[in-house]
């Protein structure tokens, strides 16, 4: 099953741009702008569970904090795009 979602559907997968905590735009690197919900979840689990063992050195563990927030927002665009089709479905949807 093909979990992209279309361009009219899903905004936020054509803009790399999400809003950060204090609302200025952050860009994704373009590796993980590029990855499906699923894809940047799995990658997320694994950069926690690394971090939960003990990085090597703190440079390390820097660099994987700072991918993890930015697939956390990768995720986090993909779930409001969701939101935003399903809105989008019951308006369509008639009134019972």
């Amino acid at each position: 099953m093909d979990n992209a979602p279309s361009d009219a559907s899903n905004a936020n997968s054509s803009s790399p741009d999400v809003s950060s905590a204090d609302g200025t735009a952050v860009a994704l690197p373009a590796d993980i702008a590029s990855l499906s919900y699923e894809q940047a979840r799995d990658e997320l689990v694994s950069v926690v569970s690394e971090l939960e063992q003990g990085a090597s050195t703190l440079e390390r563990s820097l660099a994987l904090w700072e991918r993890g927030e930015a697939l956390a927002r990768r995720c986090e665009e993909w779930l409001m795009g969701a939101r935003e089709r399903l809105e989008a479905a019951r308006r369509q949807a008639p009134a019972s």
